[in-house]
């Protein structure tokens, strides 16, 4: 199974963000799990692939031609895919996952969760989705997303499609096992 990992290209200022990382990668290995991830060195992406080498296990990292230097690109990937933009990227990211997890980042971290949930609303893919809420980051996040529901903007089934959790190991037993709490909604159309 290859989990697809959302991240920052920063480590943000807690020492808990980046021991969050390194625990993500050694359950990753210890599982026998693949990342896949957006092939940065830098910042969590590249604190959690670097765990994952040391690990032996497969890394397969996604960048766009732009983006592809020897200071930002992974170099020991097992796989590091160049790409034509931000947007193939995201897509080749999620062709090769088969779930995902989000770790804290920034506005890149967002648009990529926010995708993938989109596109998981609209029956674009299956995989589950996971956020990894480390040291209280994403409580309002959660908030945010029980206020839509509660103010009738997504549905009790979009609802579910996103599980939170605090622990690396309930969650991975989550994706591996239960997938989405909820099935895709039932009332929107589908597009191939």
């Amino acid at each position: 199974m290859n989990i697809l990992v959302y991240c920052g290209s920063r480590s943000g200022i807690s020492a808990d963000f980046t021991a969050a990382a390194h625990g993500v990668a050694h359950a990753l290995a210890d599982r026998s799990h693949g990342l896949v991830y957006g092939g940065g060195s830098i910042g969590l992406m590249g604190e959690i692939a670097r765990t994952m080498t040391d690990r032996n296990a497969t890394v397969i990292g996604v960048l766009p031609t732009f983006m592809k230097t020897e200071e930002v690109a992974y170099q020991h990937c097992t796989e590091l895919l160049e790409v034509g933009s931000m947007h193939e990227r995201k897509l080749k990211m999620l062709q090769r996952a088969d779930g995902i997890i989000a770790l804290p980042g920034g506005f890149g971290t967002m648009d990529e969760l926010f995708e993938a949930v989109t596109w998981r609303q609209l029956g674009l893919h299956n995989r589950p989705i996971g956020i990894l809420n480390v040291a209280g980051y994403y409580d309002h996040l959660s908030a945010m997303i029980d206020m839509m529901l509660d103010s009738g903007f997504i549905s009790p089934a979009t609802h579910g499609l996103i599980r939170f959790d605090t622990d690396i190991l309930p969650l991975l037993d989550w994706l591996e096992h239960h997938g989405s709490d909820a099935d895709i909604d039932p009332l929107l159309p589908r597009w191939t």
